[in-house]
């Protein structure tokens, strides 16, 4: 794997990643815009909770795959709205139960990227059975610094006739609002 500076700034820097497969063809590449931050040096917004919390949220079934280990037994999943099996938008916390590298520590936000890479499992439109929906991107954009274990993500999907379609979720931490994602879509029939 290779991390490049792309650009460096005095507040702010662009940075790459790049995994490689062992035939030497890249097989991942992430970008991060990194923002200077100066605790303290500006006034600090409240925001309350707009979403119920993990502790009055409930489980629901994952939707049928055919095998045991997965994403789906990966991460720990509590809808307030919404269920893995219902049509349309959904609000749901998600927490990991494993690392996504073993043995190394889970930060904040790795837990924000793997959550935010659920917005369209969550509020699908259509019957995963009959369509293929392919997310090719996905963007996400935080306004503070998450904190602890579990994400919420209040998720909606759209979806064109031609097979064009966009994931969006509103995305918060236990303290409140965090950020935004978003999933381009690609779906089509599987038949």
């Amino acid at each position: 794997m290779t991390t490049p500076l792309v650009k460096e700034g005095r507040s702010v820097e662009f940075v790459e990643a790049t995994l490689t497969a062992e035939s030497g063809e890249e097989v991942m590449r992430a970008r991060a815009l990194r923002i200077r931050t100066v605790p303290g040096s500006v006034p600090a917004t409240s925001e309350s909770l707009a979403v119920p919390a993990p502790e009055v949220s409930h489980q629901e079934p994952f939707f049928p795959v055919p095998w045991d280990i997965g994403y789906h037994t990966a991460v720990e999943c509590r809808f307030a709205a919404g269920s893995f099996q219902a049509r349309g938008p959904a609000t749901c916390w998600m927490r990991m139960r494993v690392p996504v590298v073993a043995g190394e520590k889970t930060m904040p936000s790795d837990r924000v990227l793997v959550a935010a890479d659920s917005g369209n499992g969550l509020s699908d439109v259509l019957d995963f059975a009959t369509h293929v929906f392919i997310n090719p991107d996905l963007t996400v954009h935080l306004h503070r610094h998450p904190i602890g274990e579990w994400v919420c993500l209040d998720a909606r999907t759209s979806i064109d006739a031609d097979g064009l379609g966009m994931a969006e979720a509103a995305l918060h931490d236990t303290r409140g609002a965090i950020g935004r994602s978003v999933q381009s879509l690609f779906v089509n029939s599987r038949g």
